[in-house]
């Protein structure tokens, strides 16, 4: 198959697919931006149930297709763990979950921009050197301070999922 033959046989994604998916990140950001607390209560709690099915699921599937039963056994019950976690201490979670994720971004704010600037001294250019830079400077920033990122995340998130809804809604117009 060449690539034209792979080009043609593109999958197109439905347009109402894209509106749906508009109108949920809109809703979910307005809802960030107007009470970002309960939403995000909320979403920690939906992913907590989350955890928790996917868990029993991963551990149910070493019964269908063993390969690598070790992963998915130890999947499977960090999912459910977590899962459990998340449900029975909601107020808690609502504040860690969060806060896992500013410094896993910060983490990997800093390693990405190592990588540019190594980019950058092999030739990449100055664009690629000035955003490794300014990458680590946000990763470090993340972790000096993960509370005062943890408590912004929600409204942060919501102007990204306005934005997106937006987007995400007039692009599927534009399927149509």
């Amino acid at each position: 198959m060449t690539m034209n033959e792979a080009q043609m046989q593109r999958v197109e994604v439905p347009w109402w697919l894209v509106l749906v998916q508009g109108i949920f990140a809109l809703i979910i950001g307005v809802l960030l931006l107007i009470a970002p607390g309960k939403t995000t209560l909320f979403i920690v709690q939906f992913l907590g149930i989350y955890w928790l099915i996917s868990g029993i699921f991963q551990i149910v599937g070493i019964f269908i297709d063993s390969t690598a039963w070790g992963w998915k056994l130890f999947g499977g019950v960090i999912g459910i763990l977590a899962g459990f976690a998340v449900i029975n201490h909601p107020l808690w979670s609502t504040y860690l979950v969060p806060n896992v994720l500013v410094i896993i971004i910060g983490i990997a704010g800093i390693f990405m921009g190592i990588v540019s600037l190594v980019q950058a001294f092999q030739g990449g250019g100055w664009g690629v050197g000035i955003l490794g830079g300014l990458s680590i400077l946000f990763g470090i920033l993340l972790l000096a301070n993960p509370i005062a990122a943890t408590l912004t995340l929600p409204w942060v998130f919501g102007v990204f999922g306005v934005i997106g809804g937006i987007l995400s809604i007039i692009a599927a117009f534009k399927l149509k």
